[in-house]
């Protein structure tokens, strides 16, 4: 019976150590432009050229995406 604790006791441990290896990989705003201009869905050109351009200043270099930079 204490054989079997033991590989219990091993198997937690290594299922523990493996759970703090994984990496979550937060797709969601990786790319400002892309994640913004795929919402600018417009049949009327005119339209879209100017959603465009809202994303164009949105993502741009000079934006506040990632918070308060101050």
């Amino acid at each position: 019976m204490s054989t079997v604790k033991k590989m219990a006791v091993a198997l937690l441990v290594l299922c523990a150590v493996f759970s703090c290896m994984e990496k979550v990989v937060d797709s969601a705003g990786v790319d400002c432009y892309d994640a913004c201009n795929t919402g600018c869905v417009q049949s009327n050109t005119r339209l879209y050229l100017r959603c465009d351009r809202k994303c164009q200043i949105r993502c741009g270099p000079d934006s506040e995406v990632e918070g308060n930079l101050e």
